[in-house]
């Protein structure tokens, strides 16, 4: 089944100027980018896009990182799309990333961890529907 997920590159990964680099290992393995935008995330859009984690010990710290510089934002489209992007990226925990996936690659610890990906259908079209509408989205149909 056709599936759309969320990502999002963090401040620090886009700092380190690899946004090029890891939209090309997600084309490689047959994503569509259908939608993207680089924003600056302000203090009330990063605590109502996670607001889920709002009672997290970890919380504030992933909103601090968030808001630190831009991000690039972006919708993907592909067969099972959550859980084969979920595998591209690896655990949370770069220290428990499996080798040669985004976060083992590019993460510098759990909070800098390069890249968010959405956990489950209901996450990706919550997220989707936080930052884009659906004019901004251009799905391919061939």
């Amino acid at each position: 089944m056709i599936e759309r997920t969320l990502s999002i590159i963090k401040p620090h990964a886009v700092k380190k100027n690899i946004i090029g680099k890891i939209f090309t290992r997600i084309e490689h393995i047959g994503f569509k980018i259908i939608g993207s935008k680089m924003i600056r995330l302000s203090q009330t859009q990063a605590i109502g896009f996670y607001i889920e984690h709002k009672e997290k010990l970890f919380f504030q710290n992933i909103i601090q990182s968030i808001t630190l510089g831009p991000v690039m934002i972006f919708v993907l489209e592909k067969e099972n799309a959550i859980q084969h992007f979920r595998d591209l990226i690896g655990a949370t925990n770069p220290e428990h990333a499996l080798p040669g996936t985004i976060r083992a690659d590019y993460a510098n610890n759990m909070t800098e961890n390069a890249i968010h990906g959405s956990d489950s259908t209901m996450s990706a079209i919550r997220e989707i529907d936080y930052f884009f509408q659906e004019s901004e989205i251009f799905p391919h149909c061939y």
